[in-house]
């Protein structure tokens, strides 16, 4: 994965919000052509990384995530989507408050990341391997009992990764891996415990 810019990502991400072109899934995937699995990666999963209400809204983009981290896998280098997924509306997701949210974020990265072991992300194998890391962190926010929270950290984690792809910095990708690990291990807790809790009571 090249730089498709010599402006930062925060940059172009604002940009294509603040431009005229529809707000959608193949809107994003035309502008952002070279990074495109990514950034959809990444704005899929910032929405249930993020604290604020989502209305259910978050199954929806976590099963597209989870279609994107399969072609991943098996080495896609175009990203193929339903049409009507690729005219699906993501505005709210890039809109009003989950937008400065995202950008803010970005832009904190971006002030300490560099280009670090990037010639390991830009790997076939590597990317293959991410991507059933994604899978497994999508699935597991996906499975999260609802209104629990606990499908913000695996999500996170996808997010940072997906990150680190576009920064084209490992130690990123890295910091992704093991925040998306650490919530993979409170999903698996919480789970526990309310299987502890049912056989106990039932």
């Amino acid at each position: 994965m090249t730089k498709h810019s010599i402006k930062p990502f925060s940059q172009d991400l604002t940009d294509w919000i603040n431009g005229k072109q529809p707000k959608t899934l193949e809107s994003l995937i035309n502008v952002f052509n070279e990074k495109s699995f990514a950034i959809l990666l990444f704005l899929l999963l910032a929405l249930p990384a993020l604290p604020i209400p989502t209305g259910g809204l978050t199954h929806i983009t976590e099963i597209i995530a989870m279609f994107v981290a399969l072609q991943l896998i098996i080495g896609r280098k175009t990203i193929w989507l339903p049409k009507s997924w690729k005219k699906r509306d993501i505005s709210s997701i890039v809109k009003g408050k989950a937008a400065s949210k995202l950008i803010s974020f970005i832009q904190w990265f971006e002030k300490y990341s560099r280009q670090r072991l990037g010639w390991i992300l830009n790997n076939p194998l590597s990317l293959s391997l991410l991507g059933i890391v994604v899978l497994t962190y999508t699935v597991a926010a996906f499975s999260a009992p609802p209104f629990s929270g606990l499908d913000t950290l695996p999500a996170l984690g996808v997010v940072i990764i997906s990150l680190g792809l576009i920064l084209e910095d490992f130690i990123v990708t890295l910091v992704g891996i093991i925040a998306g690990a650490v919530g993979i291990g409170l999903v698996l807790a919480a789970g526990a415990a309310l299987y502890s809790g049912f056989t106990h009571y039932f």
